[in-house]
């Protein structure tokens, strides 16, 4: 009986310090689960609004419906326009969650205390001259926008094609001098495709989603001026959340996979 009396306290610690373990092992493991993100992840809803280079209107209307199907509560809208406009708009208080630019200088203007996170780079674009139909001019190089009689239209400055330009210039030592100077890059392939110019400086991808309004001349000289583009969330955005989601899904492999299909390259 006292060989009894011994161990029976023993073994009632023991099974208490074992029932104090399993406790502490379940408690441990409940928090750990209830922080993983995957097990608290949900997609975001609500809207918000992508101001994006011109250039990228049909990919970005496509990539913005292909994301709110799915993902049932999205609402992607969108403004297009020069990327220097945009940025305008944007340091004057317009409100938007995104900006996808056709280039890092415009990118670039924007202060930091205007971006949340640093910009990604998601795509790049090179100049492609587009003619009328046929090329009625014969236009086979860039040289040829400066011969006599040739109606060219181009990008300003301060836009994304219109900088382009000016490197192919420097590279070349050839100056245009162009009829007009667009705001935005779809406003010169409007003026060749509605037959007001003869040719225009625009991106391949343009050329490509105006096919059979337009054809396009590839020229050597365009590699000196290849465009990289960058997407980044504003600070001012009032659902981040989804702007960083569809930041996100723009650099995703669904998202490079119709940029591509349009033409861009990968960055």
């Amino acid at each position: 009986m006292p060989h009894r009396a011994t161990r029976l306290p023993t073994l009632l610690t023991a099974v208490a310090a074992a029932s104090l373990l399993l406790t502490s092992c379940s408690t441990g493991s409940t928090t750990a689960s209830s922080s993983s993100p995957s097990a608290s992840s949900t997609p975001a809803t609500g809207s918000i609004t992508v101001f994006a280079a011109a250039s990228l209107q049909q990919t970005f209307t496509a990539l913005g419906k292909q994301y709110e199907a799915a993902h049932p509560g999205a609402t992607i809208e969108f403004s297009f326009a020069g990327s220097s406009d945009l940025v305008t708009q944007i340091q004057n208080g317009a409100p938007a969650d995104v900006f996808a630019s056709a280039d890092t200088k415009n990118m670039d203007k924007l202060a930091t205390s205007d971006l949340q996170g640093t910009p990604e780079d998601f795509a790049k674009n090179t100049l492609e001259i587009a003619v009328a139909p046929g090329n009625p001019k014969k236009i086979t190089d860039f040289k040829d926008l400066t011969n006599a009689g040739v109606q060219v239209v181009t990008c300003a400055s301060p836009v994304p094609c219109g900088a382009a330009t000016e490197k192919v210039e420097q590279a070349t030592g050839i100056t245009l001098k162009p009829v007009s100077e667009e705001q935005s890059v779809t406003d010169v392939l409007g003026k060749v495709s509605s037959g007001q110019a003869d040719a225009g400086l625009v991106y391949v991808t343009d050329v490509k989603g105006a096919a059979g309004k337009v054809d396009g001349v590839t020229f050597k000289d365009a590699s000196s001026a290849v465009n990289t583009y960058p997407i980044a969330v504003l600070k001012e955005s009032k659902n981040p959340d989804l702007a960083a989601e569809f930041s996100d899904y723009v650099r995703s492999d669904a998202g490079q996979k119709v940029l591509q299909a349009a033409g861009f390259q990968a960055p």
